[in-house]
């Protein structure tokens, strides 16, 4: 009994916690907001809003305290409202404009937020609000097109129409899904009018049309009847044909015959000059053909050859032209040397000649008497018959003249060549330098003994 009742305890506590959480737990539906109100019921800041005095709980549950704080739903889902505007354009012609507006409140929470604040108690007014919101811009609208914009250009009518209502369906938390212009009527019959010219024209295009049509079919049936007698005429042509084909016929075989016997004869006349081709012309072309390349062959090796000749030529020029230039330069690199040995020779004996007169005189005499001697003795070589005197005495007499007169010649060299060194440092006073070499001598005549 006692376990019995402590069961029954325990169910009853779990059904009343069972109905005391379906008291307390609300949950929202995926097309609802719950908008809870009351104590402690405030909701985080979001988008830059600061807190709301009310609690937005959207797809999941949340807790509610009874008597406390109240859960009211915003219905999240689609609406539709029926617009029916009359206006007037900017032509000053007056129309009806029909249409739909699908709208519903914004997924955000700053658009609950601002759908719950005026409309959350009166959610059957939407339809009206948003009724008047877009009569009022569509007749706004309309009053700045014209009827022809009207009907070509609906897609500038609802995109100008929701830009304008945007700003103030944002205030609302609403957002517009769709809005679609399904009619527009006038009572001036303008509209209509304005299709007059065009059926007109398409009537005309059909009138038009049908009599091609009629014309299509006229030509059509005369071609028929031309291409029946076409056909009964080339029906005659054909038998015709086939008569003479038959003629014809026979004149080919007959034809053909002389043909073949001709064609005969041809071929017996190709294989002969075949024959001929192979046995007498190839060999007379190839033997010609061996020669034309034996001159041609001999040619390119004369000319080669003469190349060859002619460039070896040019070489030994070239390298005679260099043996030639090095030689010069040989030549006048050693003119140049011996000019300054000369110079160099020149410039020592006149300064021996400057420092030892009478030896530097003393041996040029020396280098130079046999020379001297040969000059004294050369006047003698004229005497054809000479007749000495005293016999032996005579000689030396004659010969001691001789030698006297080379003595006199030596102390006359001797003095001309101190009266130039004399004259040579006066020069070398004024500015003029020395020849550096004494002046060649004159000599005087020997006198030899008279001829008898």
């Amino acid at each position: 009994m006692p376990i019995f009742a402590v069961a029954i305890a325990v169910v009853v506590a779990i059904i009343v916690l069972i109905v005391l959480f379906k008291m307390v737990w609300r949950v929202a539906e995926p097309n609802e907001a719950l908008i809870i109100s009351g104590l402690g019921a405030r909701s985080k800041p979001i988008d830059g809003v600061e807190s709301l005095g009310f609690k937005i709980v959207t797809g999941k549950g949340t807790s509610v305290l009874p008597g406390f704080q109240t859960a009211r739903r915003l219905r999240l889902d689609s609406r539709a409202a029926n617009l029916e505007v009359h206006c007037v354009t900017q032509q000053g012609i007056p129309v009806k404009v029909r249409g739909v507006v699908i709208y519903k409140v914004g997924d955000d929470f700053v658009s609950i937020a601002n759908a719950a604040r005026r409309f959350l108690e009166q959610q059957k007014s939407m339809d009206g609000a948003i009724h008047e919101l877009f009569t009022g811009h569509l007749r706004s609208i309309i009053g700045n097109l014209t009827v022809e914009d009207l009907i070509l250009n609906r897609e500038r009518l609802t995109s100008e129409t929701r830009g304008s209502a945007a700003d103030e369906m944002s205030k609302l938390g609403l957002v517009v899904d769709s809005l679609q212009i399904q009619e527009i009527d006038d009572e001036t019959g303008y509209i209509t009018n304005l299709g007059r010219p065009h059926a007109a024209r398409v009537a005309a295009e059909a009138r038009i049309a049908e009599a091609e049509r009629d014309q299509e079919a006229t030509r059509k049936e005369q071609e028929a009847m031309r291409e029946n007698a076409a056909v009964i005429r080339d029906t005659e042509i054909k038998k015709a044909e086939y008569e003479g084909q038959v003629q014809q016929a026979a004149q080919q075989a007959r034809q053909e015959v002389i043909l073949k016997e001709t064609r005969n004869a041809e071929l017996e006349a190709e294989r002969t000059e075949k024959r001929l081709e192979s046995e007498v012309r190839k060999p007379a072309d190839a033997r010609a053909y061996e020669q034309v390349k034996l001159a041609e062959a001999e040619r390119e090796e004369r000319i080669s050859y003469a190349q060859a000749a002619a460039t070896e030529v040019q070489l030994k020029a070239q390298r005679e032209a260099e043996a030639t230039r090095l030689l010069g330069e040989a030549q006048a690199e050693a003119t140049r040397q011996k000019g300054l040995a000369e110079a160099e020779a020149i410039k020592a004996r006149a300064d021996a000649l400057a420092q030892n007169t009478d030896a530097v005189i003393a041996q040029q005499l020396a280098e130079k008497w046999p020379e001297i001697v040969q000059a004294g003795a050369g006047v003698f070589g004229n005497v054809d018959n000479m007749v000495v005197l005293n016999g032996a005495e005579g000689i030396e007499d004659m010969l001691a003249k001789a030698l006297t007169l080379g003595g006199t010649g030596l102390g006359v060299a001797r003095q001309l060549l101190a009266g130039m060194n004399g004259q040579n440092g006066q020069n070398g006073q004024n500015g003029n330098p020395a020849n550096g070499a004494a002046p060649a001598v004159p000599a005087g005549p020997v006198e030899g003994p008279d001829k008898d």
